[in-house]
């Protein structure tokens, strides 16, 4: 039999952690959004984020800026609210305009409020091995996931199907601090099979809904599914085709309802953590 791993119990008892810790704060966690434009998955993003920080009793304060806006503009809009002491964390949205240079927005956040992990300077921890602070969202929250879930990473085979900067690279040193065996599949990958058929566990963030069936995992695999993207009915749906895998794979993390709910606890956390 299959297991479906939910994170309904892990953002139940994660969200109680964390309305608990803001009851104990002298005053409300804020965290400031900067957008530009209305970007329909931009809106949607902020949409769960305020109904996420509502729960958790965090403030969430929107710095909204036409498209056509200035990066001057966006850029002294995050130097003041890098000064502002009552502000916990900022999130840029991306993607940018095109005409914005994402590294200068990046240079100008200041590192300790970086909740993404956009800066540099956090993005050079996470490669030098250290996940203790700001990451990713998505390789954290799969890590997350399995450590819920009481499963031991030390020793384990695994492959990650993406090599970004912010899924692929960043959760390869969550698995290698947990001293798991790595091996990172990618579009330059000629037998991607190969790979996954001997894993035990398989990260996977393509983009490419219900991709992946029986035939790319071995009996006892364990696939955690971080790809989100439009099936052929226009659903959003992970990379695996979890009909297809039913009963033929040990377990895995569903989409909707995996990976995806826990990002934004994980970013409320971090503005949390600030104060």
């Amino acid at each position: 039999m299959t297991k479906v791993l939910y994170a309904k119990d892990y953002v139940e008892k994660k969200s109680g952690d964390l309305i608990e810790r803001v009851k104990k704060l002298k005053s409300k966690p804020i965290i400031s959004i900067i957008r530009v434009g209305k970007d329909y998955g931009s809106l949607a993003y902020e949409k769960g984020i305020k109904k996420t920080a509502e729960k958790l009793g965090i403030e969430v304060d929107v710095n909204e800026f036409a498209k056509d806006a200035s990066q001057d503009e966006v850029i002294d809009a995050i130097k003041k609210l890098n000064n502002n002491e009552k502000i916990g964390g900022i999130l840029v949205f991306r993607p940018l305009p095109e005409n914005f240079d994402e590294e200068k927005i990046s240079l100008a956040l200041d590192p300790k409020k970086d909740v993404d992990c956009m800066h540099p300077l956090n993005m050079a921890r996470v490669f030098s091995g250290d996940v203790s602070g700001f990451t990713p969202l998505a390789p954290k929250a799969a890590h997350e996931l399995l450590k819920f879930y009481g499963y031991d990473l030390k020793g384990k085979e695994t492959v990650i199907i993406n090599h970004s900067n912010v899924v692929g690279k960043p959760l390869a040193m969550f698995l290698l601090n947990d001293l798991a065996t790595v091996t990172i599949c990618h579009v330059g990958t000629v037998d991607l099979k190969k790979h996954t058929r001997s894993a035990e566990i398989i990260f996977t963030a393509m983009g490419r809904a219900e991709t992946l069936d029986e035939t790319y995992f071995n009996e006892d695999a364990l696939v955690i599914d971080i790809g989100t993207s439009k099936n052929k009915e226009g659903k959003y749906r992970g990379d695996l085709d979890e009909k297809s895998v039913d009963g033929k794979i040990s377990a895995y993390s569903p989409v909707p309802g995996g990976i995806g709910s826990i990002t934004n606890l994980l970013l409320l956390e971090n503005v949390i953590n600030y104060y």
